[in-house]
Parts: C-alpha cells; sequence; structure tokens
C-alpha cells in the first residue's frame, strides 16, 4: 500500500500576519536581539485577540458547505463550538514547528506515513469511517492519483465562490467551522468515527484555538531545517502528553511519536472528579484512536494486573497470606518527556522522594523517616517484628545493612545504625556515577544491594536487589531485577523510585533520562489485594506527570527533596491495601 505525503500549506498565501507566523518569528530571532521576546510576545497576545475576535464573528454567520456531484447545498444556521464535532489533529514537525517548503514536506518519513495512515484511517466500529479535514492547498499537494485519502471521509476547505468538483464522495466545505457544524449531523454524525484535521498550516492555527480540539498527535523530528509553513506553539499547560514513543531513526533523521489530549481547564472547579480530571477529559481519552489509547505505559502495569489475577499461579508465601503468581515478566518506561507515576490510584510521592534520598544516604535508620511522616518501613522496623527474626539485640527502628548500606557500604562489617561507616567498604554509588561520567560505555556499571553474607542481619533482604545503567546518545537508561515483586504495593513504589534514580544520576552525571526497564521474578499478587486491585483496573490511566530537578548541584549526596518538582500528577484517589509482613 502506497501512503501520501502529509498535506501542507504555504505561508506566503496568507495576507495578513496570523499567530503562526509569530510563533516562526519568535524561534527564529530568539537569540538574536535582546527584548525581541517581549515584543514577539506583545504581538502574540494583539493578534491572539484578534483571532478570538474572527473566530466570534465566523461563529454569527452562515456557512453554505459544497458537496460534490451535484448534491444540494447545506444552508447552516448560526454555528457554535457546542454543536460542532470534536476532533484530533495529526501533524509532523521540526524542532522549530516547521511542517512544509513550498507546499512539500522537507523529510522523508516513511514510519511517519505509515503511522499517519494508520492513525487516520483505523475504526472501532467497522461500520463507520474516520473525516478528514484538509485545506484547498493541502489538497492540491497529494498527487491525483492518491485523491481522495482512500478509506476516509475528505473534506476540503476553500473560500471560493465557485467550489470546484472534487470527485466522488468529498466534501466541500467553506471554513473548519462549517465543517466541524456538518460533520455533527446525519448522516455524518452516526457514520463518521472520528474527525482529523490534517493542514495545512493556517487550519492547524484555527483549529487548535477551537475548544473541542480533543488531541494533537505530533511527529516530532529532531531537526532544523529550512521551512515556510508552520505549526502553531503549543500550550502545554492546556495539552498534556498521553504517550510518547521512544526515538527511532530513519533516513538519517531521528523522530518520535507524541500524543497531547486537552486539559479541560474551565471546568476543574465544578465538574472534577477526584483531583481535577474531567468528565470531558475522560471522554477525550475514550475517542483516542486504540492505537494510540492502548500505548499509555501505565497499561503494562494493568495487564500484569490482570493477567497475574486471572491466570497466575496460587503459592503460599512467606507471610502466610497467599499470593497469585507469575514469574519473569517486564515493563519498559520512557523518562524523556513523563514520568511513570501510576494514575490509576495515587502513589505516594513525597514517601518515594524521600525513601529515595534515605538510600544514597546510605542511612539504615527508618526512624529518619519516621521524623519525615514516612512510615513505609514502620513494619519492618518494629521491635515484634525485629525479635521475630531473632534480632532482640537490635534497637527498633534498626533494620540493618540494608538497600542503603549496600549502595554506599558495600562489603563494610555492620554494627548498628548509628556507627560512622565513612570510608568502609565500597562505595557502590559513587563507583557508578565515576563510570557514567568517564566511562559511559563501560558494561559493568552496577548497583547491586544483594550480599549474601549480609542477608541474615537484614530487617527484609533486598526485593529490588540489582540495576545496570547503559548509555547510548547522551541519554541514560537503567534496567532493574527485582526478585520479590508486590505488585499492589510494592511495584508503583518501585517504579517511580528507580526511575526517579535514573534521572538523578542523569542530571549529576550531565546526561538525559532515557529508559527504565523493569524486570521482575515473582510477580504476585497478594489475595488480600485481589479486590482493591479490581477496583484499580477500573480506573482509566491519565497523563503522567513531569520531573523537575531545579538545582544545578551536581553532588549527588547534597541534592534535598526541595531540589525536585513534580508537574500535572493528577491520579485517581488513593486506594488502601494492607502491607503483608
Amino acid at each position: 500500500m502506497v501512503c501520501i505525503a502529509r498535506p501542507v500549506i504555504n505561508l506566503h498565501h496568507a495576507m495578513k500576519l496570523d499567530l503562526r507566523c509569530l510563533h516562526a518569528i519568535s524561534s527564529f530571532n530568539r537569540s538574536v536581539v535582546p527584548g525581541e521576546n517581549r515584543i514577539v510576545k506583545s504581538l502574540q497576545h494583539r493578534h491572539r485577540q484578534q483571532l478570538q475576535h474572527k473566530r466570534k464573528c465566523l461563529s454569527s454567520r452562515s456557512f453554505s458547505p459544497t458537496r460534490s456531484l451535484g448534491e444540494s447545498l447545506h444552508s447552516m444556521e448560526t454555528t457554535q463550538e457546542g454543536k460542532m464535532r470534536s476532533f484530533q489533529m495529526v501533524v509532523a514537525s521540526t524542532r522549530d514547528l516547521g511542517i512544509g517548503l513550498n507546499g512539500r514536506l522537507p523529510w522523508k518519513l516513511p514510519t511517519d506515513m505509515d503511522f499517519f495512515k494508520t492513525v487516520t484511517s483505523n475504526t472501532c466500529d467497522s461500520s463507520k469511517r474516520n473525516a478528514v479535514i484538509m485545506g484547498r492547498v493541502s489538497w492540491e499537494s497529494i498527487p491525483p492519483k492518491f485523491r481522495p485519502l482512500p478509506g476516509r471521509l475528505n473534506v476540503v476547505l476553500t473560500k471560493s465562490p465557485n467550489p470546484p468538483n472534487l470527485g466522488n464522495g468529498v466534501l466541500v466545505c467553506s471554513s473548519l467551522l462549517g465543517a466541524l457544524e456538518l460533520l455533527a449531523t446525519p448522516p455524518y454524525s452516526t457514520s463518521v468515527e472520528t474527525v482529523f484535521v490534517i493542514g495545512g498550516g493556517q487550519i492547524y492555527t484555527q483549529a487548535i484555538e477551537l475548544s473541542n480540539c480533543d488531541a494533537i498527535h505530533l511527529t516530532h523530528i529532531d531537526i532544523s531545517c529550512e521551512c515556510d509553513t508552520f505549526f502553531p506553539m503549543l500550550d502545554k499547560d492546556r495539552f498534556h502528553l498521553w504517550y510518547s514513543s521512544v526515538p527511532m531513526i530513519e533516513n538519517g533523521l531521528s523522530f518520535t511519536f507524541r500524543t497531547y489530549i486537552q486539559q479541560d481547564t474551565q471546568c476543574h472547579e465544578s465538574d472534577s472528579k477526584d483531583n481535577g480530571f474531567t468528565e470531558k477529559e475522560s471522554t477525550i481519552v475514550s475517542r483516542l484512536p486504540k492505537m494510540i489509547r492502548e500505548r499509555h505505559e501505565e497499561y503494562q502495569y494493568l495487564q500484569l494486573i490482570q493477567d497475574i489475577v486471572q491466570t497466575g499461579a496460587d503459592k503460599g508465601d512467606r507471610t502466610g497470606t497467599g499470593t497469585l503468581s507469575k514469574f519473569g515478566c517486564q515493563m519498559r518506561f520512557n523518562l524523556r518527556s513523563s514520568f511513570p507515576l501510576l494514575t490509576t490510584k495515587r502513589v505516594f510521592w513525597r514517601g518515594v522522594l524521600e525513601e529515595l534520598l534515605w538510600f544514597i544516604s546510605g542511612s539504615t535508620n527508618a526512624k529518619v523517616l519516621q521524623e519525615k511522616g514516612i512510615h513505609i518501613w514502620d513494619g519492618n522496623a518494629s521491635r515484634d517484628y525485629l525479635d521475630s527474626l531473632g534480632l532482640t539485640e537490635r534497637e527498633e527502628g534498626d533494620l540493618g545493612p540494608v538497600y542503603g548500606f549496600q549502595w554506599r557500604h558495600f562489603g563494610a562489617k555492620y554494627t548498628n545504625m548509628h556507627a560512622d561507616y565513612t570510608g568502609q567498604g565500597f562505595d557502590q554509588l559513587a563507583d557508578v556515577i565515576q563510570k557514567l561520567r568517564l566511562k559511559p560505555e563501560d558494561r559493568r556499571i552496577i548497583l547491586s544491594a544483594w550480599n549474601p553474607s549480609d542477608l541474615q542481619l537484614m530487617a527484609l533482604p533486598p526485593c529490588h536487589m540489582f540495576a545496570q545503567f547503559y548509555v547510548a546518545n547522551g541519554e541514560l537508561s537503567c534496567q532493574m531485577y527485582q526478585r520479590s515483586c508486590d505488585m499492589g504495593l510494592g511495584v508503583p513504589f518501585n517504579i517511580a523510585s528507580y526511575a526517579l534514580l535514573t534521572c538523578i544520576l542523569a542530571h549529576v552525571c550531565d546526561l538525559k533520562p532515557g529508559d527504565f526497564i523493569h524486570v521482575l521474578g515473582d510477580a504476585h499478587v497478594y489475595k488480600s489485594h485481589v479486590e482493591p486491585l479490581k477496583e484499580q483496573l477500573k480506573n482509566t490511566p491519565r497523563p503522567f506527570p513531569v520531573l523537575k530537578i531545579n538545582t544545578t548541584e551536581k553532588d549527588i549526596d547534597k541534592l534535598t527533596a526541595g531540589d525536585f518538582e513534580l508537574i500535572g500528577y493528577d491520579p485517581h484517589k488513593k486506594i488502601r491495601m494492607q502491607m503483608a509482613i
């Protein structure tokens, strides 16, 4: 099957400078003249107001979308956004938001063309098809033998008073608003599943301002090249990242597929569920193409939970609770654009952060966390629990040579949680950092918490026991092996903890975060967690948050909790599960 090039439109056809032009000016002149940004932002604000005014004026007019093949004209009443079809945009752009030059794409990416065809063609209901809306110049940029785009309802926008007949099944409309209103009426309201706006530049600029823009499927091409047509600047407060692929390389170009969904900023106070994710946003997620919706990385976790609950081996365990278990599983999380803190239930982010900094410090004293309101180690540090292990001489709160001790003092003789172990044992974490900085190609960049000679001294032998780090193309990735995986309580914490460790190490070593690969040995669901997890499985994932490290400090031992900022974490409510001890 031959895939056609994405349609684009030439800026030189525009008679007035619009917001898209201003974004282009901003991106090219940002570093040229001091104060330029301030001037451009002022112009952008003024033209944005003009565009909004123009949209209001247009909405009060009548539209006459014309159908081909001699079909009757549709006389439209006053257009209102509430009566229009929702839509999604599909676009490929450079890092400067360039989308075309002289009516053509300045790159050749067959994989992107396949993605475009698949996203805009596939439907969940086989009796329906999707619609693609494009400007006239975009239509004309498609080679005639590929017009109309097969398997989709093609809608072409033109302001011509005498619109041409474009062939069988092609709709011609005078405006984007008119087209969206037409598609909201029978027969299109029931025969068209999803509407996609596919270009060109002027159409994108109009479309992104509309409140019924559900999502943007953006192929980000990591190049800067000459373009005369641009995609408008994406408002990251309004559009949140739903999915991002790992970088791919084709014809010497690096690119990623990204999907952003609209956040309903106007309704968060009155129509919110739990922490702000609205009914409208839940509906938007449900309207995403199935192949996109299911690419949210949290589904790896949810599908594994479901598989274990339905088909896991029924096993006894140390705690006497009983488990359902699978052996040898894997999950993979992309750390480049978002942070994998699960959203189908609230995960205790402050606990994740403080515990990891506690590990990094080398501490084995659970009271340090208790004093900060972190009680995740209380059960394993209690007097009764330590006595049950035969550690009767151990002070309450002393966990023994657990994670932090092994990371910073591997091989040292452990006495108690108060001793000063400076200079004792092997500092694995410091060794990891040194190798990442000086020998990033090394295949021995290892961090291990598993020390068989110390296991009998530990309140709990390490579950997440072994991590290997890997550097390629300036990106740091981590693969962690976890021998024992409490899927309900522990694993969401562990995902976030090692993702955070990877981000921290990337920061102190002047690298970028890459991937976190989680290898699970005995992945189990405690029987006491089955019902709470079934409730969690009913929840739809939400966009992952973004992690920012707001410091230039490169000494890992000087980082504090205040250096980390989690942006946009909007999970479902907390789901209580009792820890098996």
